[in-house]
């Protein structure tokens, strides 16, 4: 990929007609200028495929240009993001950027005092005013602007203002706003200085600038029809509905719908169809319940084969864009999956909704150091009701947005790294704040590898946490539970990926505790299961009162054997894992699982009707297929409901089964015969 540094120089009328965070195409708006310049710049110098931004902490301005470029086809590149501005203040001055005030507008800024000033004499200044008031000192927040004088991209010359005009703006007591307005200049020619080759052959105004291209207005209506998203699929495949499976789970204000494909004796027509065909019917889902994309929390894409990842990017954006999410586009996690073996379709959607626009998406597409980018429709965070839902995160160094080398551990500790920088960003941290990781292993992990996983993410969450609590977080402090899962592949051949779910308290804690009946709570002793102590081994659960309780149930063989203990063969009991349970015997682990579940939700509070997602991650077994352990499941939550009235179920599942190669509590340890994730908040 070839950058080159372009300067743009127009003529920017200080009109701006969209002031909403997000943008979205304005005719007449100051953007449009932007764009109508870049497009001209790829024009007449194609090999440009980046634009490069100084935006260090303005949503308002990254977006503006992310979303120029995405409508072009570049890459935003804001390697400044997120940086602590006192040090670049110092890095710029110190590599020679010779730039002067031209507008103040921020209490201590004085225009006649301040105005024209150099950004090295104003440093000390600066700071003085950042203790006092909390400024941004490299002016981030509209404190001040800056012209340019001298710079070493300036080789040739540096400008030299000969005469200028000061326009008061407001005379405010508290903080004038005033204007430097340069009204003649000339350019003072630099002594030659010799280039190296690669200088040379990067130097845009010695080959490609010589000649001045002069933008014209460009037809509104062309502009507005580049400006279109890619429309809505209409050529739907028919599908017998006998293939097409739905879940839902039952709570009213945040539920996940998931839908995949039941294999059939028809071929598949691929892994593009299967998907379209899948979003199309989640999209008649949300619409019969009201909704849109735009509710959209979080997205789980399941796929067959990860080789075929940008032909699925392809179908997906088209029915998920940024005109249909006017208020953030969804997270998003992408795994392989063996859905094919397990006999399901080439894709598998999860999606979870809200039935309000109270999000808060956090959307980076520029390049920078701070974490890795998300170039489309998928978005790094999304915090819903005190829930931070968080993309999975890959070890991807961002600047360069390659996989860390070293190995498993590496990526691992880049993937937290990134994690950290995006929980930064809510106010809150991994180490402290994290209710739920879910780590997302490769079969190409090497096995002496394995166990050290789940050491460093130990070790990383211990060795940060004390340096919030440092910080005086009034916040709990949580214990987190963790879910090791091992797929086929990952994005970019990663070797793991990290997803983790934080609780982000509101300032002001308006906490309702939420009365329910619990006149329907079970006996010790149902479905023929009693009370043990040995129940409490199978359990991971992080619960915050009255609000959120999340739960991880493994059923490892040794659990299986004590729940069925009459059933299994002696095979079984001596530990050979080559016969699976069979079709009984997983009857009566879902319905022990249920029971388990049933147990903790009622002893915590908590209903069924609560529960936003309960997956139930499933390895290979050839005596019971998926669509049999489906029918287990669902009869032990139609069964559950007969008895106590506690397991609503309505015309689809409530949960979903996933099919996985392996699952469990550690990376070195994914024998789990059955794997359930419940996540429930109170109303």
């Amino acid at each position: 990929m070839y950058i080159w540094h372009i300067l743009i120089s127009d003529a920017f009328g200080d009109y701006c007609r969209h002031h909403k965070l997000n943008y979205q195409t304005t005719p007449g708006d100051e953007v449009e200028d932007m764009f109508v310049l870049l497009k001209e710049v790829k024009k007449h110098i194609p090999s440009v495929t980046a634009v490069s931004s100084g935006a260090i902490a303005s949503d308002y301005q990254r977006l503006r240009v992310e979303s120029v470029c995405s409508r072009l086809g570049l890459v935003s590149l804001a390697y400044l993001w997120k940086q602590d501005q006192s040090l670049l203040l110092q890095e710029m001055i110190t590599n020679s950027i010779l730039a002067i005030t031209v507008k103040v507008a921020a209490m201590g800024l004085d225009p006649a005092k301040h105005l024209g000033k150099e950004i090295a004499f104003l440093k000390p200044y600066l700071h003085k005013l950042k203790d006092l008031y909390g400024i941004n000192v490299c002016g981030e927040g509209g404190e001040y602007e800056t012209l340019t004088l001298d710079c070493p991209l300036f080789h040739n010359g540096r400008i030299m203002l000969d005469e200028f005009q000061v326009v008061l703006h407001s005379s405010d007591s508290i903080a004038p706003v005033g204007v430097l307005h340069p009204l003649q200049f000339h350019l003072e020619k630099k002594a030659s200085s010799s280039l190296s080759d690669k200088d040379k052959a990067n130097d845009l105004f010695g080959e490609n600038m010589s000649s001045v291209f002069e933008v014209q207005g460009e037809n509104l209506q062309e502009c507005k029809a580049s400006c279109k998203s890619v429309p809505e699929v209409s050529d739907l495949v028919e599908v017998s509905r006998k293939r097409l499976h739905l879940s839902k789970t039952e709570k009213d204000n945040t539920f996940s719908i998931c839908c995949w494909l039941q294999d059939s004796s028809e071929p598949s027509a691929g892994l593009q169809e299967d998907l379209k065909l899948i979003l199309r019917q989640i999209e008649l889902q949300l619409q019969g319940c009201g909704f849109g994309w735009e509710h959209v929390l979080y997205i789980h894409l399941y796929m067959s084969d990860m080789n075929q990842f940008t032909l699925a990017n392809e179908t997906y954006v088209r029915f998920i864009t940024q005109d249909k999410c006017p208020f953030g586009v969804p997270s998003r996690s992408t795994i392989e999956l063996p859905l094919i073996q397990a006999g399901l379709g080439n894709a598998y959607i999860e999606v979870l909704v809200a039935n309000d626009q109270s999000k808060r998406v956090l959307h980076v597409q520029s390049i920078s150091c701070w974490a890795p980018s998300c170039i489309g429709p998928y978005s790094q965070a999304t915090l819903h009701k005190e829930i931070l839902h968080m993309a999975g995160q890959l070890g991807l160094d961002p600047p360069t947005m390659t996989l860390s080398g070293g190995g498993s551990t590496a990526e691992l500790e880049q993937a937290l790294q990134n994690s950290e920088a995006i929980a930064e960003c809510f106010n809150c941290s991994i180490s402290t704040s994290a209710i739920l990781f879910v780590v997302y292993c490769s079969t190409n992990i090497p096995s002496d590898e394995r166990p050290q996983i789940h050491d460093k993410l130990d070790t990383f969450i211990k060795q940060d946490k004390p340096s919030h609590l440092d910080k005086g977080s009034k916040s709990e402090v949580l214990d987190p539970i963790f879910l090791y899962v091992l797929v086929p592949d990952l994005p970019k051949r990663a070797l793991v990926e990290v997803k983790p779910v934080l609780y982000v308290p509101e300032t002001a804690e308006t906490t309702e505790e939420t009365s329910h009946d619990l006149s329907g709570v079970m006996p010790p002793s149902y479905y023929d299961f009693q009370r043990a102590d040995w129940h409490d081994s199978c359990i991971q659960k992080c619960v915050i009162h009255g609000k959120i309780c999340a739960v991880v149930l493994s059923i490892t063989s040794a659990v299986a054997l004590k729940v069925c203990s009459d059933s299994m063969n002696a095979d079984w009991s001596n530990g050979n894992l080559q016969n699976y349970p069979t079709e009984g015997q997983m009857r009566r682990i879902s319905r022990f699982c249920i029971y388990l579940l049933d147990k903790i939700v009622i002893e915590n509070d908590f209903s069924w009707r609560d529960i936003m997602s309960l997956r139930i991650y499933v390895p290979p077994n050839p005596h019971v297929p998926l669509e049999t352990l489906l029918s287990l499941f669902t009869d032990a939550c139609k069964e559950l409901d007969q008895m106590c009235g506690s397991a609503k179920v309505g015309g689809k599942p409530i949960f979903n089964l996933v099919p996985v190669l392996g699952s469990g509590r550690s990376a070195a340890c994914t024998e789990d015969i059955i794997t359930c994730e419940l996540f429930a908040r109170k109303s």
